[in-house]
């Protein structure tokens, strides 16, 4: 997939899905095992709880959002 994602297509991420992956790596300060765990509990994925797969939906979540994934508040 484009820009380095193996797990995740950014374009294919609805605005309520970007907001509940921030929801819960920064509100709720999930781990990326957990953002992966709850995104495929939620939306189903092949992936379950890999925790590639749970840095690579934050890194599109923030970077859809305009944020840096490896800023605050997502670090």
């Amino acid at each position: 997939m484009a820009g380095g994602y193996a797990f995740v297509d950014p374009g294919a991420l609805t605005r309520e899905q970007i907001a509940r992956i921030r929801y819960w790596r920064v509100e709720q300060e999930y781990s990326w095992r957990g953002v992966a765990e709850s995104a495929t509990e939620e939306w189903g994925s092949q992936f379950g709880s890999n925790q590639l797969f749970g840095e690579e939906l934050c890194r599109a979540a923030a970077e859809a959002l305009g944020e840096d994934p490896l800023a605050a508040p997502w670090c």
